[in-house]
């Protein structure tokens, strides 16, 4: 089953229960309800490719459970090939608690104990749809436990030798680590395999510990094998550094509700244009316009609760582009 005659875009990794808050700013201890909301960056962006009009898959593991089951049908709702998921009749489908405080940062609480999407194999691996990837996109979290992280690994390996570029988006998570410093080596540890990055300012905070807004800083996450690293930097944008070429794309100011998904959002929009051109790395303006197109995809995504549901069609983000333009 596939969505379009795009090629083929694969997410490797995690899909969840998100459970927001029904209350803006508040902290998880002061909610009084939750709405349950589909997410795990990895399944928000086969979403978000797939509602763009894109050819996307995702792969991974949910529990063979209410929530597991409901999980995969979003997936196809939302046009997503879902021939890589696997259902675990032992381990829960993973669970985590996001609210959005009043300061705007985001507080996690996981319940994975462990779930099973960090219980996938890789003898459990489609292989036939992996080598069909034009692009196989993935974060960190898989990387955490095994056997997770050899089925990752071993996903990677079986794209590339497909032909497939690698995407990566490490979407930092703490708490789920043993410690910080295991953290940045995990996520280090994948990093120059990768065709293109996206991170995010704090992102880049966290793996330097030095001044995002430098440089020199985000320079010293350049590895030979890029193509292009991205950073964004929420409504300001984001900045973009090629072999050839380096600039800045400025982003769209909204009211944010949820910004759960936002970066998935973007990064979504962005393969959709990467699958479809890949000349865009070698040719600025082209790549522009697909981050103006990207920022404002992450942008629409915060003006409600929710990844998924919140979003947009390839028409809903050029229609906010234009009126965008005309304020």
């Amino acid at each position: 089953m596939t969505g379009s005659g795009d090629p083929l875009v694969i997410s490797f990794g995690e899909m969840l229960i998100d459970f927001v808050p029904d209350t803006s700013g508040v902290s998880l201890a002061e909610s009084n309800a939750f709405i349950k909301a589909p997410g795990g960056a990895p399944a928000n962006v086969a979403c978000a490719i797939s509602k763009l009009g894109g050819n996307a898959a995702f792969i991974g593991k949910v529990g063979d459970d209410e929530f597991g089951r409901m999980l995969a049908d979003i997936l196809k709702k939302n046009g997503v090939n879902t021939e890589g998921v696997c259902f675990d009749v032992e381990a829960r489908t993973a669970l985590a608690f996001v609210t959005l405080k009043k300061s705007g940062e985001r507080e996690f609480m996981f319940y994975r104990n462990p779930s099973a999407d960090m219980l996938l194999k890789e003898s459990e691996l489609n292989m036939g749809l992996i080598k069909q990837a034009k692009i196989f996109h993935y974060g960190s979290i898989s990387l955490i436990s095994e056997p997770c992280r050899s089925a990752h690994m071993a996903a990677m390996k079986a794209a590339r030798e497909g032909g497939a570029l690698l995407s990566y988006d490490p979407n930092v998570r703490l708490p789920l680590w043993p410690s910080d410093e295991a953290a940045r080596s995990g996520i280090k540890s994948i990093w120059s395999e990768a065709d293109f990055i996206k991170v995010s300012d704090d992102e880049v905070q966290f793996l330097t510990q030095k001044d995002p807004a430098k440089e020199e800083v985000v320079m010293s996450l350049w590895h030979d094998k890029l193509k292009l690293l991205l950073v964004t930097d929420g409504e300001k944008g984001c900045r973009y550094f090629t072999k050839t070429f380096k600039g800045r794309v400025s982003g769209f100011s909204v009211k944010a509700v949820d910004t759960t998904g936002a970066g998935d959002s973007f990064v979504g929009a962005l393969l959709t244009a990467v699958a479809r051109d890949p000349s865009i790395f070698d040719n600025e303006p082209k790549l522009q316009e697909a981050l103006t197109f990207s920022n404002a995809c992450g942008a629409i995504c915060t003006t409600q609760k929710g990844a998924i549901p919140a979003l947009p069609t390839a028409e809903e983000a050029q229609k906010f582009i234009s009126s965008c333009k005309a304020s």
